[in-house]
């Protein structure tokens, strides 16, 4: 694939952007966005990345690929509006949250057509993504797709119903692992601590936990264990934990952040 378009120029296009560019899977040039008004955005991208965000109708013609990235509240209209300018060759790669595959095949036409769910964390080539295919995707071009998100990051094809859950835990991951930084910052900074060195203590403590889960055979539970010893800090902070329902309100988000991508998968 050698001309790719991006609809749309929010957060998630911008790291997938940034990504391929850093990656060397797409050059600047053959990366071309835009958007429904924000030239400001748009300029700026064009600023930062050097990918085109001034071209013709016949870039929407010869375009391989097809990144919808617009808002979800936007995706009904965008597709409207995009339809007439495409040809019936060009492949849908889509990012948007609760939008399905057959919505989208219902505005743009029978066509090839992935849905994923990647992270912001595709910038530094440590996305999470869960990927969906319809059945016009031909081998080859699943390979490509997989190739694509295999480039930022870590890939996993799953049933189309399941990237609501995939959306619920690592689309959105990112935004509660920040949440959670900013809580031990602020509580860091109560007892005594600089903000910089909660960071780089926190920082480094999150790294090695994600590296101990990739490398160790033991499940979460076991090595929580193995760091709980009876009576001391750890179990007293576990309790505390405990105590103003952590476990629920971590099965809330998820469930609230499904449910939301499912209520917008239903109002198209």
């Amino acid at each position: 694939m050698k001309k790719i378009l991006f609809i749309g120029a929010g957060s998630m296009a911008e790291a997938l952007i940034q990504g391929w560019i850093k990656e060397k899977v797409f050059t600047a040039q053959e990366i071309y966005v835009t958007n429904r008004s924000d030239k400001e955005r748009l300029q700026f991208l064009h600023d930062t990345y050097g990918v085109n965000c001034n071209f013709d109708h016949d870039t929407y013609q010869q375009a391989d690929l097809i990144i919808l990235a617009m808002k979800p509240k936007d995706a009904i209209s965008a597709m409207h509006e995009l339809k007439p300018k495409i040809t019936g060759q060009s492949a849908i790669l889509s990012i948007l949250a609760g939008i399905a595959i057959n919505t989208i095949t219902e505005h743009l036409g029978a066509r090839p057509v992935a849905r994923v769910m990647p992270n912001t964390s595709a910038t530094i080539g440590m996305s999470a993504s869960g990927i969906a295919f319809n059945d016009k995707v031909t081998t080859e071009q699943r390979s490509i797709f997989l190739q694509l998100l295999e480039a930022v990051g870590s890939v996993i094809e799953v049933d189309e119903d399941q990237l609501h859950a995939v959306t619920a835990l690592s689309g959105s991951g990112p935004a509660y692992i920040y949440y959670l930084m900013e809580a031990f910052e602020r509580v860091g900074t109560k007892v005594g601590l600089s903000k910089d060195t909660v960071r780089l203590l926190m920082t480094q403590t999150l790294a090695g936990t994600a590296e101990m889960l990739k490398q160790s055979v033991d499940d979460p539970d076991v090595l929580r264990r193995k760091v709980t010893s009876p009576g001391g800090t750890t179990e007293a902070g576990i309790k505390a934990l405990e105590q103003y329902q952590f476990n629920e309100a971590i099965e809330a988000c998820i469930k609230e952040a499904e449910a939301r991508s499912r209520s917008l998968a239903n109002s198209k």
